[in-house]
Order: C-alpha cells, then structure tokens, then sequence
C-alpha cells in the first residue's frame, strides 16, 4: 500500500431550538438534495480515460428522481483491471419514479448504503425498493455540532471520529458482501457528495484506482449538480477531500494505515473486493 491509500447528538445543554437549527443547517451543507495483495494505486499521473470520465455521459446512470447517481465502472485499479459495475454511488432516493425503481432492479441493486443522519431520514425518507436490504450508516451521528457547519472539521471527522470510521466500514464491508454474492450496491447521503464522496474515494483507493481519478470522480459532483466549487450546499471542492487524506496521513501514518487499522479492513476484506468488483 501507499498513502495515497457518522441522529446528528448535539450537547444537552443547548436549547432544542438551537439544536434543531444546527441540525437543520448541517444537513444543507453535507448532504442536500496465495500472499494477499498490498492496497496500492495505479501511478499519481493515471487519470480516467475519455470513455471513463467522471463527467461522461454514461457514467450518470440516468434516473428521474436523482441527481447525482451513477457508476463507479470503468476505472483502472489494481494490476490494470477496471472497476465493474456492482457499486452505484448516489444522492437521495426520496423521489425515485417508479421507472427509476426498474432500472435499479433491473442493475442488479440488492443493498442500499444509507449514509445520513436519522433526523434526514425521517423528513425524506428512501422510495422502498422491493427485495433491497438496507444498511443505516450514520457517518455524522456523534460529531460536534461546530463540525457539521464546518467542512473541513466535517471532512477531518470522517477520518478521526471513531463512529465515522464505524459506519464507514459498515458501508464497505456492505459492500463486499454483497459483491461476493454478485449483486450491486448503492451508497448514498442526500446530496451525494461529501459522505458519499468520502466513501467512494476510501473503496477506490481499495481498489487500487489512482488519486488523480479519484479526485476527478469526487469534483464530477459539480458537474451533475450543476454546482460552483466554492458552493458548499450544493458543490465540492477538492480542499475538503484534500483534508481528509490528510487527516489519514496524519493519524494513521498513510491510507494504508487508516484503512486497516482505522476501519479494521483486513488483508482478506482486500482480497475480496479487488476480486468482486475488478474485472
């Protein structure tokens, strides 16, 4: 490996209006609507092909109801094999058509990944998909409140707070088990670019897939929101990303580090994903 390798609890003493506030003001800045082989990176330089870009038009998987849904496929990782299409990355369900539900039936979808907070999920609940498990993963339900207004706190809490790395395990763990079972999962948050984009970057840099695609994966949520990079309701900026890989090299020495020994991830978890879901 190498070192490119979450309800919202606010202190009691505040008053619930003051609490609901934040809570409500958090959730429009993150989340509107043989040996085993070491985790390593194609090299710095790798960046997606034309027909694998971020922001090409396939790569959205085209649904009604969302805005920011589509593949992980195509990408290069380990040993040169591309990422397959069992991992969807996305914003809310909430207002899924009914044609959209075919079209994740029709993907092969069997886990949905809920990254948001219990507060989001109650006022825009998930459209039930039929025969679809559901895995709650509440990145953000123990950190301050001064964190969830703050995003670079937010982006640095992804990676130093212990439940964060709890529940982002949950989501990759999800993920390989239905993997191994050759279904497909989709991830999610509301708007599908922090949590999610935190996520997603942790399972590429498992698969092996270089840092500059990564970036450029995290940034096309600009792109499909139609979202400036200095807009934090809607929009990313790759400073955000930036302080959670450095929150990892800080903590854990590396992505390596925070990966096996942050998220618990072990060499056989590895083993597994890379088969799964590179072809």
């Amino acid at each position: 490996m190498n070192s490119h390798t979450a309800g919202i609890r606010s202190a009691h003493s505040r008053p619930t209006r003051t609490r609901l506030a934040m809570i409500a003001l958090s959730g429009a800045l993150l989340v509107s609507p043989a040996a085993v082989p070491a985790v390593a990176h194609a090299a710095p330089s790798a960046t997606a092909t034309a027909s694998t870009s971020p922001t090409a038009p396939d790569r959205e998987i085209g649904l009604t109801g969302t805005q920011n849904t589509r593949t992980l496929a195509g990408y290069v990782g380990a040993d040169g094999r591309t990422v397959n299409d069992r991992v969807l990355r996305s914003d809310s369900l909430a207002k899924l058509s009914a044609a959209d539900v075919t079209k994740l039936d029709e993907r092969g979808v069997k886990t949905v990944v809920d990254l948001r907070t219990d507060l989001e999920k109650r006022v825009q609940p998930d459209k039930p998909l039929a025969g679809v498990k559901t895995v709650d993963a509440d990145v953000l339900g123990k950190v301050s409140p001064v964190a969830l207004v703050d995003l670079d706190q937010a982006y640095r809490a992804f990676v130093t707070d212990a439940n964060a790395r709890a529940q982002i395990r949950a989501a990759v763990v999800a993920i390989e088990d239905t993997a191994a079972d050759g279904g497909t999962t989709l991830f999610h948050c509301s708007a599908g670019k922090d949590r999610t984009g935190w996520t997603a970057a942790v399972l590429l840099t498992i698969l092996g897939v270089g840092r500059s695609t990564i970036d450029a994966d995290y940034l096309a949520s600009n792109h499909f929101r139609h979202a400036d990079s200095q807009d934090p309701l809607n929009g990313v900026n790759i400073g955000w990303l930036s302080t959670s890989f450095a929150a990892a090299e800080k903590k854990y020495g590396s992505m390596d580090g925070y990966i096996t020994d942050g998220l618990k991830l072990t060499d056989r978890d590895i083993t597994s994903l890379r088969a799964s879901l590179l072809d």
